[in-house]
Order: structure tokens, then C-alpha cells, then sequence
């Protein structure tokens, strides 16, 4: 073989790997922009879903069906010019996530996997460090608010029409609640710690309180039974995406842990495609698709339970679902990009781990 012949062999073979090599690069940036338009597709399906159930939007459904789209049964009262181009713009907003979800990948060609799999999973950790500081901060308020109702000791502190106004759910939760809720965003903002370890201890406290109050002095309220239930529920659902991100959860099979890392990464990637994500999309669409879907509906009329004196935070509870939706969408987005990040062996494979 002569030296030209060489050199032509070598062109072509250099020129097949760097194809292959564009091939891969291609499909690692259709992987990212898939993990990041899964987060900013949920992120327009809330604010949509507020615009529909609390400021009277039309929504994709009724866009559709005015326009006899996909077989839906025309509207019985088509919608007028206002509430088509409010249609619209929900409709685009869709786009529009998916768009600057792919910008951001072509701004950012060389950025690496774990990078984002990181940024996602801050961003599902500050959901569940909000969450955490709501259910702290509204539970030890709404029971000294029920605490001191029932024994009659709030009318002379508060007056007695303000002492009525917190007997209404809609009073207690808009004027209560949602700043308590928009002081624990700010709290997560510059707390960077995690307290469901301390949430548990809470609860135990709180049904130690009700043994001791119940036998030793013979007292007891619906609250007490409500705020265990209501810290219970929290730190049941929220700590998932927290535990997913730390490899927490318990795995009961015979094959996983026999896998080496790189068939370890295949099956998490799978398992997040066909089983966690869409996991969490089930839960959202079914409690989201209407006003008077599971989660939607409790949430919009303040729905309390029916004891008289317990918390008014069952409604809360109902949303609890809709935070463990969101936190375990944005969780295994950053999962999908870690265990892809191991499946092209970067560096730091374990860098996700641990981190609180």
C-alpha cells in the first residue's frame, strides 16, 4: 500500500469518527432539551391551570373544542374574540416553553450533562424546602389560631368579627395562609438546609402531645389529630424527590443491585421514561384538568374538614399532591440526565449524591 493510499484511509477514517461524533453530540443535546422541556412544560401547565381555574381562561380543551379539533364535541356557548386570543396565547406558551428550552441547549452546546441534572435538582430541592417551611410555619399557626377559638380565648385578643373572619376557610387561607406561604418561599430562598428529619421528630412530638393531653388530662380537639395528619402527609410525599436525588429509596429486587453501574444507569433511564415521569404527569393532568378535578377543586373553595375546630388546611393536604408531582417531574428530569451523563461516562458520577 502506498503512503497515499494511507493517508486516504486515514481521512476517511477520521472523517467517519468525527461524523459519529456529531451523530452523539446531536443526540445529547436532544436529550437535554427533552429534560428541560419536560420542567418548562409542567412549569406553563401551572400557570395555565391558575389562569383557567382562578381567572376564568378558556384553556387548550375549549380552544380545541370551539374549534372542532381532535373530535371534541363543539362547546355549547363558543367562546368570544377575548377568550380565543387568550386561548391562543396558552397554546403558544407551550411552544414557547419548548423553544427556549432548545435555545438554551444551542447557547449552551458543550455544557455537561451533570450540570444541568444539578441545576434541575436544585430547583426540585428549593419545591421541597418551600414545602417544608409551609407545612412548619402554617401548622404551628393554624393550631394556635384553632386552639385558641375553640377555648374562647380569641375574641378577646382579636375582637369578634375578626375572630368570625378566621371561622371562614376563604379568610383564613387567603389572609393567613398564602403569606405565611410567600414568607416560607423567601425563608427556602436563604435556607439552604433540609428539615425533614426534624419534621419527623415533629410528628412524634405531636402524637406524644395528644397521648399525654388525652390520658393524663383528659383533653382533646380535632386539631391535634389534624396536625399530626398534616405534617405526616407532608413529610410522606415531599421527602421523595428529596430521597430519589440521594438514592434513599428502598429498592426491593434481586437483580438491580447484582447490576454493574453502567446497567444500573440503562434501567434508571428506562424506569424514568416509561414509569417516574410519567408518574408525575398522571398525577398533575387528572388533579389539574379542571376546576373540578381531585386537586383543583378542593383548592379553589378552601376546603376544610368537617370536625368545626380542627385546621383548616385539608385543602393544603389535597396539594400536597400537586407538590409531589411537580418536585418528582423535576427530580427524575435531573435523574434522566445523570444516569445518561453515566451511560457517556463523565466525571462525577456520584456528585449528585449526598447533596442536601
Amino acid at each position: 500500500m502506498s503512503a497515499q493510499d494511507t493517508i486516504d484511509t486515514n481521512d476517511l477514517s477520521n472523517t467517519a469518527s468525527n461524523k459519529d461524533a456529531a451523530d452523539h453530540n446531536v443526540i445529547i443535546r436532544l436529550i437535554r432539551a427533552f429534560a428541560i422541556s419536560v420542567v418548562s412544560i409542567m412549569l406553563v401547565f401551572l400557570i395555565n391551570n391558575y389562569l383557567n381555574v382562578w381567572r376564568q381562561w378558556p384553556g387548550l380543551p375549549s380552544l380545541f373544542a370551539h374549534h372542532g379539533w381532535f373530535g371534541l364535541e363543539s362547546l355549547r356557548t363558543p367562546l368570544v374574540d377575548n377568550q380565543i386570543t387568550k386561548g391562543w396565547l396558552q397554546l403558544l406558551s407551550y411552544f414557547g416553553a419548548v423553544a427556549l428550552a432548545g435555545l438554551y441547549v444551542f447557547w449552551t452546546p458543550k455544557r455537561p450533562l451533570r450540570a444541568d441534572a444539578a441545576l434541575l435538582n436544585g430547583f426540585a430541592t428549593y419545591i421541597i424546602r418551600t414545602a417544608f417551611w409551609i407545612v412548619l410555619i402554617i401548622g404551628l399557626v393554624d393550631i394556635i389560631i384553632s386552639f385558641l377559638r375553640v377555648e374562647n380565648f380569641l375574641s378577646p385578643l382579636v375582637g369578634e368579627e375578626l375572630t368570625q373572619a378566621l371561622g371562614r376557610p376563604q379568610f383564613r387561607g387567603v389572609y393567613v395562609h398564602y403569606p405565611l406561604i410567600l414568607l416560607s418561599f423567601v425563608i427556602a430562598l436563604f435556607n439552604k438546609s433540609l428539615g425533614f428529619t426534624w419534621l419527623a421528630f415533629l410528628v412524634v412530638l405531636a402524637e406524644f402531645q395528644i397521648v399525654i393531653s388525652r390520658f393524663v388530662f383528659s383533653y382533646e380537639q380535632p386539631f391535634m389529630g389534624d396536625l399530626v395528619r398534616f405534617w405526616y402527609a407532608a413529610l410522606f410525599l415531599f421527602a421523595s424527590a428529596y430521597t430519589l436525588a440521594n438514592e434513599g429509596h428502598v429498592r426491593v429486587d434481586v437483580l438491580y443491585s447484582r447490576f454493574r453501574k453502567r446497567s444500573k444507569a440503562w434501567t434508571n433511564t428506562v424506569g424514568t421514561l416509561l414509569l417516574g415521569l410519567p408518574l408525575g404527569w398522571i398525577i398533575l393532568m387528572t388533579g389539574m384538568w379542571d376546576k373540578t378535578s381531585s386537586i383543583n377543586s378542593p383548592l379553589y373553595s378552601f376546603e376544610v374538614s368537617q370536625s368545626g375546630y380542627g385546621l383548616y388546611v385539608k385543602y393544603l393536604m389535597v396539594g400536597f399532591l400537586a407538590v409531589y408531582a411537580v418536585s418528582m417531574i423535576t427530580q427524575f428530569s435531573s435523574y434522566l440526565l445523570d444516569n445518561v451523563a453515566d451511560l457517556r461516562q463523565e466525571p462525577g458520577g456520584d456528585q449528585l449524591a449526598g447533596k442536601s
